[in-house]
């Protein structure tokens, strides 16, 4: 039998490993804006890129419809969704499974610093077919702080 790996499986572990350095230093109890510095400063210091506010252009049919900010992009591959709290997970999920298929990006971690530390891979591969209300469109892309990149998106959530 053939094992299948995870997509971006070195890049997702080494983040969780950061995440629950931080959520040790740390606990459970500050705002999201604490989570997301100390994770930026623990993943820079391991040799990862970081860009934080990421803004993302939504459209719908087309047509540019609202502009919506990432937690965290790290090495241009992995979006990363920061809660404080564990309250709704599969409202965090949605939200993360929606800002893949606003972008090319494949895979996202959802971090919660909540009394409990937990994480959740959402997936959304560019191979499977389209779904939902997005339109397949060259207008589809992610505004990123060095530059900006349009591509299209055929989306289907997995989650581990």
């Amino acid at each position: 039998m053939t094992a299948i790996g995870l997509v971006d499986e070195e890049l997702t572990g080494a983040v969780i490993g950061a995440f629950f350095e931080v959520y040790n230093a740390l606990g459970h109890g500050y705002l999201e804006h604490i989570y997301k510095a100390a994770l930026e400063r623990e993943l820079t210091e391991r040799g990862h890129r970081v860009a934080r506010e990421v803004a993302v252009t939504v459209f719908y049919k087309g047509e540019e419809l609202a502009t919506q900010r990432l937690d965290m992009v790290v090495d241009d591959r992995l979006v990363v969704e920061v809660k404080s709290r564990a309250d709704g997970p599969e409202l965090g999920s949605a939200q993360l499974f929606n800002y893949l298929r606003a972008t090319k990006l494949e895979i996202g971690l959802l971090l919660t610093f909540g009394r409990r530390a937990s994480f959740k891979r959402v997936a959304c591969l560019n191979s499977w077919p389209q779904r939902g209300a997005v339109e397949k469109s060259d207008a589809l892309g992610v505004e990123l702080e060095d530059g900006a990149s349009k591509t299209d998106l055929h989306a289907h959530e997995d989650t581990d």
